[in-house]
């Protein structure tokens, strides 16, 4: 079968490998929909950082956001059957540290933690084998593209949105509109917040997120945008999610958050800078950092999702065949782009 991998210099290499057979609690599944995401592009595409085996890239077969059909079962499998239609979370923990029983694989303790794409075979091929205990099941309302976007960039939307506790009340301002912003905002319009604002440095991101009817104010960032984030919101928004990693959309962000209200930080990498006193003391200001999002809540992300009857699928705005991955990886690479997947039949 053919899959890809990624050599680290900003290339995508296609090989043919044996198709892979499921052992004693996985099912083999036939990929539909596999995510590209901005840690793959950051991490592993353009160079690999680290060499501490528990997390770097170990050259396996690409992709950490996959979504298919099961159509094998190995030995000991119970709760899926074939047909179904799943989407896999993306860390596979040992299942006994505090963090896996709470369903936080992201953050198992183990060295036995493996990441698919990064340190086991990922979605970027014709067929994964996946352990049972990290598969969710996908409604019938949504597609494997959404179900593959569900799996990391989606979730981790939605877990800072459960952070932040967004609802019917809450103003909320997102900064940074790359696939996880735009999805942060479609969540939050689903929780029920009365009022959205994104912001960005491009203006094209800002016109996408209007154009899917994300935003009810899209601002390109500059030096008035707290002051318009103030005005549109009388006096800032109840909760503000960073996604743009960035130390200038970082303090925005804090900055933009009322008296009391929510900052969650979910944009990777690098510093943020701030008055203690001003910025977070004296308004009663929290901060939650936040990493991707547990097995549980991937559940009931789906289950919003379909109650909500919102398409994550909405924001890709590109989908590759498998052996055109290359082109997928140099698009996504750009910043231009909105969500960039891998598409296979059926999908």
């Amino acid at each position: 079968m053919l899959a890809a991998y990624l050599p680290g210099n900003s290339t995508v290499e296609l090989r043919e490998i044996e198709r892979p057979a499921p052992g004693i609690g996985q099912v083999l599944l036939k990929m539909k929909a596999s995510g590209i995401c901005g840690s793959d592009i950051h991490y592993i595409y353009h160079k690999h950082l680290g060499d501490d085996p528990r997390t770097a890239y170990q050259g396996v077969v690409a992709g950490h956001e996959p979504a298919g059909e099961v159509v094998e079962l190995g030995a000991g499998c119970r709760h899926f059957k074939l047909g179904d239609r799943v989407a896999v979370y993306h860390i596979s923990g040992c299942g006994f540290c505090r963090n896996c029983r709470k369903g936080f694989q992201i953050s198992c303790t183990d060295p036995a933690r493996a990441a698919y794409g990064w340190q086991r075979d990922g979605g970027h091929a014709e067929y994964l084998v996946a352990d049972e205990r990290d598969l969710v099941h996908l409604p019938d309302s949504l597609s494997y593209r959404d179900g593959c976007f569900i799996s990391c960039g989606v979730g981790t939307a939605y877990e800072a949105v459960l952070r932040g506790n967004v609802s019917g009340g809450d103003a909320i301002v997102v900064v940074g509109l790359g696939p996880v912003g735009m999805a942060a905002l479609m969540l939050a319009k689903g929780r029920g917040a009365r009022l959205a604002i994104g912001v960005d440095t491009q203006a094209d991101r800002v016109e996408t997120a209007r154009g899917l009817g994300l935003v009810d104010h899209g601002l390109v960032a500059g030096a008035e945008t707290l002051g318009e984030i103030e005005l549109l919101t009388r006096g800032g928004a109840g909760v503000t999610i960073d996604c743009s990693g960035n130390p200038r959309g970082r303090l925005l962000a804090l900055q933009a958050t009322r008296t009391w209200g929510r900052c969650v930080y979910i944009g990777e990498t690098g510093p943020v800078q701030f008055d203690v006193s001003d910025d977070l003391l004296h308004r009663q200001r929290t901060i939650y950092g936040s990493w991707v999002t547990s097995v549980h809540n991937m559940d009931q992300c789906c289950e919003d999702l379909d109650a909500w009857g919102l398409h994550p699928h909405d924001i890709i705005t590109d989908a590759f065949a498998l052996d055109e991955a290359a082109a997928a990886y140099r698009l996504m690479a750009g910043g231009k782009s909105g969500k960039v997947i891998i598409a296979f039949d059926g999908a």
